[in-house]
């Protein structure tokens, strides 16, 4: 690489928000026609210096060149004038729209003064075939799974011809599947002579993406390997400070007795259809699948969230087929879902407004709230869930990983019999991610029967007692934890 001139530059880059700093004097250079991945917990300041990049946030101090010349974007649109693209973690799609308006939208493709609609969905339809994903130009968002969505705003990307594309967990969203198809494309990308930043806490991929890692802690660069070959655990102790003796705890032997059936359920759209299995007491029941086998449709309408054309859902032999959450609530069945930012916390309210808001009918005292009785009660699961955060400290302030306990907080104080969990850790760094699972199994050790639907296969495999695995809406097999491996999920997964 030392032949080759970078196609970015950063020197001695910092960022400082008062006097609190976040960016340490970092250095990165970026060459065309390679995928560095930039590493580290949440928090570690991966995110503040992406946003540096694409414009989106201004450094304190330092310096950036973009193809040897002086590079300092006002703005995200700047950033992209220049051939900087960046897709983010979180989801900027507006679900009005069409799938084409949404990949266009700021720069519509006009002919005679008027938008070129068909010419617009023509280009569009070419960017999702790129990416395999089968569905028409012209509906709208609404409606569209995490993972679709997540294509679209890598489609997105793809139409703006960028020289440097700006990864943040592209595949947290994906099954294994569309990742492939994702890292494919990716490989197009590099023998065009596009240089990709790529950051996600899915360390398993790194191995087979990455050309260099980059792995940054407390808003420093404090590692860099010239190869993305590098054992996982060496990756995790250069992030987390510090050795780290084992990624999954130790899971409890469930008892015979059944707390949770579901019988020959089927949904009204058949995203799923003829569903048959049981949950133990102290058990954790994985879910796997690829992206839309119906997985996060299934426990949806288990809880209540989705309707249901036929079947049961039987809590200790009883039936009980919730036809709503509250419903469901109500008989002791939870669910934490996948998108916790627009369906498991307020994010412009408070860490102790979240936790009480499902249970209110606890802290209320003779139909009275008290700020104190709610404060109080707050700071005891706070407590409980290691929440690194204040009571009043507004939910959208916290990590991805602290959000999610506050979740599982406000749903397990009122300790429910059955939890199911979307998606538990989408998003979330190594090291927390490492307490969510002790959180998951602490449940099964207290008796809870707990599903995990989970896109990542290491981490199904790691939680899970029992794994049964979806494909294309059906139920393809259940395998034992001795008998479940990635190559028996997947030829399930596939069939």
């Amino acid at each position: 690489m030392t032949t080759r001139s970078p196609i970015l530059s950063l020197r001695d880059v910092q960022k400082s928000y008062g006097p609190i700093k976040v960016l340490h004097g970092v250095d990165l250079d970026i060459y065309p026609g390679e995928v560095v991945a930039l590493l580290g917990e949440n928090g570690a300041g991966k995110s503040t210096l992406s946003n540096i990049i694409s414009g989106t946030v201004q450094p304190s101090a330092g310096e950036m060149t973009w193809l040897g010349n002086p590079y300092a974007p006002a703005d995200p649109r700047a950033a992209m004038d220049e051939g900087v693209g960046m897709i983010h973690q979180e989801l900027k799609l507006l679900p009005k729209l069409s799938i084409a308006e949404n990949i266009f939208v700021g720069r519509y493709p006009m002919k005679a003064g008027r938008i070129d609609r068909k010419g617009m969905e023509e280009r569009a339809r070419a960017g999702l075939k790129r990416l395999g994903l089968d569905v028409s130009p012209d509906r709208l968002v609404e409606g569209l799974s995490t993972g679709r969505q997540q294509l679209i705003e890598i489609a997105k990307a793809l139409t703006l011809n960028a020289r440097l594309l700006i990864l943040d967990e592209p595949t947290a969203a994906l099954g294994g599947e569309e990742t492939q198809l994702l890292f494919r494309q990716i490989e197009r990308l590099k023998a065009d002579g596009v240089g990709v930043i790529y950051i996600s806490h899915r360390l398993e991929e790194i191995r087979q993406i990455a050309d260099r890692i980059v792995v940054m802690r407390d808003g420093a660069k404090v590692q860099e390997f010239d190869t993305g070959d590098v054992p996982i655990r060496t990756i995790v102790e250069a992030m987390v400070g510090r050795s780290l003796e084992r990624m999954f705890p130790t899971l409890p032997t469930p008892t015979e007795e059944v707390t949770l059936e579901v019988r020959g359920l089927c949904s009204p759209s058949n995203t799923f259809r003829d569903i048959n299995f049981s949950v133990r007491k102290g058990e954790v029941f994985g879910i796997a699948g690829l992206m839309g086998a119906g997985r996060t449709e299934l426990v949806r309408a288990i809880t209540g969230a989705d309707p249901i054309s036929a079947g049961e859902v039987l809590l200790h032999g009883k039936p009980v087929t919730p036809r709503s959450p509250i419903e469901a609530i109500r008989k002791g069945i939870v669910l934490v879902p996948e998108d916790r930012k627009h369906q498991g916390v307020v994010l412009d309210h408070s860490i102790a407004e979240n936790i009480a808001y499902a249970n209110l009918g606890v802290i209320a005292r003779k139909g009275w709230i008290s700020s104190r009785r709610v404060r109080e009660f707050a700071d005891e699961f706070i407590r409980k869930f290691g929440v690194k955060g204040r009571g009043g400290q507004n939910a959208g302030e916290l990590s991805g990983g602290n959000q999610q306990k506050v979740v599982l907080a406000k749903w397990l104080a009122q300790r429910p019999q059955v939890v199911v969990l979307d998606e538990p850790t989408r998003g979330i760094d190594v090291g927390a991610r490492s307490s969510i699972y002790d959180l998951i199994v602490d449940l099964a050790r207290e008796g809870v029967a707990v599903i995990v639907v989970s896109s990542d296969l290491e981490e199904v495999l790691g939680v899970s007692s029992r794994i049964m695995v979806m494909a294309q809406g059906k139920q393809a097999g259940i395998l034992n934890r001795e008998d479940a491996n990635d190559v028996s999920v997947m030829e399930l997964a596939t069939i």
